[in-house]
């Protein structure tokens, strides 16, 4: 692993995937792409990660693609073009399949592919000076594979308007839209992402990879009886788990649950 990118897993299973070329505004190329790959597919079969950060170092989030990377896919084949698309398509899904929850750390700009990074996050923390650009058009190409995400993200609607416009636009219009999640001072970043890791760890660790899990595969389900029995089914099982066991006896025994820190009480 090179310092294209830094990965770190804290004591309550927190891990954070930092993207490190500030020098080049965090654009991204194929070695970047292969390695956020590896590490997402590393992270997601140790079984401890509790919650994933997705963060970057120096001023942008995210440029979007390196310039370099960009020279030599011009010079690409079709074929190769579609390996090539087809890595990074790979490692969004990746992402955005996660089996612990996701938060994006987003301290400045966010520029074409960026922006996918951000939407395949389930949630999104952005301070008052980023901005954000679906910038493929100006250039003469698609955001691809980036746009099952982004359209999950801001809806058919918006997608519409800023795959076609490249418009920049700010934090504040991005939670508008539903690609940020909240819009924070940039000296409240950090103490807002470790809130919501603080929410996440609280709170049973099967329990939460089943919810994120429940809240992706329920999305325009159709509301019938086979639904309602799956649902019913799904409660039942977990009621008699033994972390929903525990969870139970922990609430009516007014004491925290066995996975909770307590260590600062």
């Amino acid at each position: 692993m090179t310092d294209k990118m830094l990965c770190e897993i804290d004591n309550e299973g927190v891990a954070t995937v930092t993207l490190n070329r500030p020098e080049i505004h965090n654009a991204f190329d194929d070695d970047l792409i292969r390695q956020l790959g590896e590490t997402f597919d590393k992270l997601a079969n140790s079984g401890g990660v509790r919650a994933l950060i997705l963060a970057s170092n120096g001023k942008s989030f995210s440029a979007g693609a390196d310039l370099n990377w960009m020279k030599r896919m011009a010079e690409y084949s079709e074929e190769q073009n579609r390996e090539d698309a087809a890595a990074l398509a790979a490692m969004l899904h990746k992402l955005d399949q996660f089996p612990a929850p996701t938060i994006a750390r987003v301290q400045g700009a966010a520029f074409g592919g960026a922006v996918g990074l951000v939407s395949c996050c389930d949630i999104a923390i952005a301070t008052e000076r980023a901005s954000f650009c679906l910038s493929e058009v100006k250039i003469g190409l698609l955001p691809a594979t980036i746009s099952p995400y982004v359209i999950n993200a801001i809806g058919a609607r918006q997608a519409r308007r800023y795959f076609v416009t490249a418009e920049r636009f700010s934090a504040a219009r991005a939670q508008e839209i539903g690609l940020v999640s909240e819009v924070v001072a940039e000296g409240d970043l950090d103490l807002t992402v470790q809130k919501l890791v603080n929410s996440i760890t609280d709170n049973g660790p099967n329990a939460v990879t089943m919810a994120k899990q429940l809240a992706m595969s329920m999305s325009n389900r159709v509301i019938n009886s086979e639904l309602q029995g799956q649902t019913s089914a799904l409660i039942a099982a977990v009621r008699v788990s033994p972390e929903g066991q525990e969870g139970l006896s922990a609430f009516l025994e007014k004491r925290a649950p066995s996975w909770m820190n307590t260590s600062e009480d």
